[in-house]
């Protein structure tokens, strides 16, 4: 069987994660040198799709590790609207594979007007959005043909990742970044059954997927994925706000599957309180993670290898998810390299 884009370009995160990073640090070390001499206070990360879920990536990663507020731009309040914000002492990253979105241009040529640190990490180092930066982190991703994004989101994570170390100034997290391509491909091999698993699921009209921190953005983009795939609907959620209502799903008399993503170290009591309602409902789960108290007893076990810092977890975690809206999408007798009614750049305003 001829192998999709979709499949090769998973397949290729492992060299892609380490040419960035071979070839990527020179341009974040000066992006962060630029940020410093300005009397940056917050950050604001502007994006859609996926790239809103690196984005979210982007909020824990310079909020824990960096002390900065972090928040998502609105920006139809820069094109819609035409309010924008007051963004002089902000660092301003715009998030765009193709770099070519009129309303996240718009955001960080309004930023760098007002004097904002200005940040574009695309795919297209020659595209508007480039342009429209001070700094430009270039994902070297190369050509990526499924429509569905696979290699240049873990590349989102990894240059968000990368800002966040160097605007720290410690060789620490790099060393820590260095072992993550490794890592991506022990994952990408771990996940060579995955396939002959799905069709059983093939029928399920629904999914909710679970996470928590950093792995909150890795919920949203296996979601995603599994509904650009596989045309399904599928929902995203923090445990904490499925706990607050959204549970009422699992009630019904055909409960959907529930993908728990749960790496180590960290545990969240509400996360591992959505794996015991779940069982105790009788739903299908799903489960990444490399704690067994977690993989036990899942429908479909998605095991990680252990030892990952927290704060890098997303780049892995989310492989498992990739793959699975990939082997979901072949049982449903879909093309994943081409969604319906999906075009690779979408436009929006």
């Amino acid at each position: 069987m001829t192998r999709t884009f979709y499949e090769a370009e998973l397949q290729e995160q492992p060299t892609s994660l380490e040419r960035l990073l071979r070839e990527g640090r020179a341009a974040a070390e000066a992006a962060a040198e630029k940020v410093r001499r300005r009397p940056v206070r917050f950050a604001v990360l502007a994006a859609r799709g996926s790239s809103d879920n690196a984005a979210r990536y982007g909020q824990y990663a310079l909020g824990i590790r960096n002390r900065l507020v972090a928040a998502l731009a609105t920006p139809s309040l820069f094109t819609h609207y035409r309010a924008a914000p007051s963004l002089g002492e902000a660092l301003v990253v715009g998030i765009s594979q193709s770099g070519q979105s009129p309303d996240i241009v718009e955001v960080l040529r309004e930023a760098r007007r007002q004097g904002a640190a200005t940040i574009a990490v695309t795919n297209d180092a020659a595209s508007p959005l480039a342009a429209a930066a001070e700094s430009v982190l270039p994902l070297l991703a190369g050509r990526e043909r499924s429509v569905a994004a696979t290699k240049t989101y873990t590349a989102q994570l990894m240059a968000l990742a990368m800002l966040s170390a160097a605007l720290g100034g410690d060789e620490g997290p790099w060393t820590e970044l260095g072992a993550v391509p490794g890592t991506v491909a022990r994952v990408i091999d771990g996940c060579a059954g995955l396939g002959s698993a799905a069709p059983r699921f093939r029928d399920h009209p629904g999914l909710v997927v679970v996470g928590r921190g950093y792995n909150l953005s890795t919920a949203f983009e296996v979601a995603l994925k599994v509904k650009e795939t596989s045309g399904i609907l599928a929902d995203g959620y923090s445990s904490a706000d499925f706990l607050h209502g959204p549970k009422a799903i699992l009630e019904q008399r055909q409960r959907p599957p529930v993908l728990v993503v749960a790496p180590g170290p960290r545990t969240f009591d509400d996360l591992d309180g959505v794996v015991r309602l779940v069982r105790e409902l009788g739903a299908p789960l799903l489960a990444v993670s490399d704690r067994d108290e977690i993989l036990e007893g899942a429908d479909v076990a998605m095991s990680l290898p252990p030892g990952t810092p927290e704060w890098l977890s997303p780049l892995v975690a989310v492989v498992p998810g990739q793959a699975w809206a990939l082997g979901l999408s072949l049982a449903r007798g879909r093309n994943p390299d081409a969604p319906a009614g999906l075009t690779k750049v979408t436009l929006t305003r």
